[in-house]
C-alpha cells in the first residue's frame, strides 16, 4: 500500500510539476476520507533550491525519506542540472528495494541518469523524446504517450500529464473510486489513458455549424453497455463516419474504439472493486458482452485478470 512519499528537489526543479505532485500526495485531505500519506521534498543537503522561476524553496529534509519511502518522485528540472551522486545512488537503492519511481516531464533524464530507464519502456515530454533516446540508447522510449508504467517505473509527459500519472498511480493502489473523487475535487479529468496522444488538437470553437462532440461522450458514458458502432455514433453527431473520426481524434486523442473501450475496462475496475458481481456480469455491465472480451481487454489495459485485479484490490483495502 502506498503510505509515504519522497519528492526530489534539485536546483531549478519545475515550480508546476512539484506542486501536481504536492496537490496529489502532500495535500491532507484525510477529513473527507482521502488516503494520508507521509510526504516530504528532499534535497541532496536539505537546503533550500532555486526553482526554474527563479525563487527559492525550502525542502522539508535531506535526502534521508526516499531511503524509505514508498514512491519516488522527480518533477522536472531544467536542462543542464548537476544530479550529484548522492542522489543518484539513493535513486537506485529505491529501485532496488522495489519503490515506485515516477518522474514528470524532464525528470525522466535524471531517472535515466541514475540507469534506470536502461531497457525500460518510457516517455519525456514530446520536445525531449529525441534526446532522452540519443542519451539512453536501450531505453524504449514512447514518443507520444501521456504516461508509461514499466513494472513500478512511471515517467510521465509534461505538465498535465503528471496528473495522469499520479492518479493512474492512485487508481491503482487505492482504487477507482478514490482517484475519481481526487480528480473531481481536482478539477481535471479522472482518467486519460497513458497511451493517449501528447499532443490534441485543439477543438474547433461550440458553434450551430461546429459543435463538439461532448454530448456523444456524455451519451456513451450512460450507454457504456450498449454495443455501439462509428457508424452510429456518427448519426448521433450528424456527421459522416470519416469526418466524426477525425473529430473524435482531435477532440480526445484517441480512437472512439480505444476511447470506449477505456471507459469500459474502468467501470469494470469500479464494478469488481465495489460490488460482488461475478466476472461474467461485471463484462456485461461495462459492454464486453462476455467474459472472455472482458479479461482480453483488462489483460491488455490494466495488466492482470479481472478475477486478480480483485483479489488484490482486496487485499490493499484490507491492509
Amino acid at each position: 500500500m502506498l503510505r509515504s512519499v519522497a519528492v526530489l528537489a534539485l536546483d531549478r526543479v519545475a515550480t508546476f510539476e512539484l506542486g501536481v505532485l504536492a496537490e496529489v500526495f502532500g495535500t491532507d485531505r484525510t477529513a473527507d476520507g482521502f488516503p494520508a500519506y507521509r510526504f516530504h521534498v528532499c534535497s541532496p543537503d536539505g537546503a533550500p533550491v532555486r526553482t526554474s522561476s527563479g525563487f527559492h524553496l525550502a525542502p522539508h529534509t535531506d535526502l534521508g525519506p526516499i531511503e524509505e519511502a514508498d514512491l519516488v518522485a522527480v518533477p522536472a528540472h531544467q536542462h543542464g542540472t548537476v544530479v550529484p551522486a548522492s542522489v543518484l545512488d539513493a535513486l537506485r537503492r529505491a529501485a532496488d528495494r522495489g519503490a515506485y519511481l515516477l518522474s514528470v516531464c524532464s525528470g525522466a533524464f535524471v531517472l535515466g541518469e541514475a540507469g534506470l530507464l536502461d531497457g525500460r519502456e518510457c516517455t519525456t515530454h514530446w520536445r525531449y523524446v529525441d534526446e532522452l533516446q540519443r542519451r539512453h540508447p536501450t531505453a524504449k522510449v514512447r514518443c507520444n504517450s501521456l504516461y508509461v508504467q514499466d513494472d513500478r517505473l512511471l515517467t510521465s509527459a509534461g505538465t498535465a500529464a503528471g496528473i495522469d500519472a499520479c492518479l493512474h498511480l492512485v487508481r491503482q493502489e487505492h482504487g477507482s473510486a478514490t482517484a475519481t473523487r481526487l480528480a473531481r475535487r481536482m478539477v481535471v479529468p479522472p482518467h486519460r489513458d497513458g497511451g493517449q496522444a501528447q499532443y490534441i488538437e485543439t477543438p474547433i470553437p461550440r458553434t450551430p455549424e461546429a459543435p463538439t462532440l461532448e454530448p456523444v461522450l456524455e451519451w456513451l458514458m450512460g450507454h457504456l453497455e450498449r454495443p455501439v458502432t462509428v457508424d452510429e455514433l456518427a448519426a448521433r453527431a450528424e456527421m459522416s463516419p470519416r469526418t466524426f473520426a477525425r473529430r473524435f481524434r482531435a477532440e480526445t486523442g484517441t480512437t472512439p474504439h480505444d476511447w470506449l473501450t477505456n471507459q469500459r475496462v474502468l467501470l469494470a475496475r469500479r464494478l469488481l472493486e465495489e460490488t460482488g458481481l461475478s466476472v461474467e456480469a461485471v463484462a456485461e455491465r461495462a459492454g464486453f458482452g462476455d467474459s472472455a472480451a472482458l479479461r482480453h481487454h483488462f489483460a491488455r489495459r490494466v495488466g492482470t485478470t479481472p478475477h486478480t485485479y480483485r483479489a488484490t484490490f482486496r487485499d490493499r483495502v484490507e491492509a
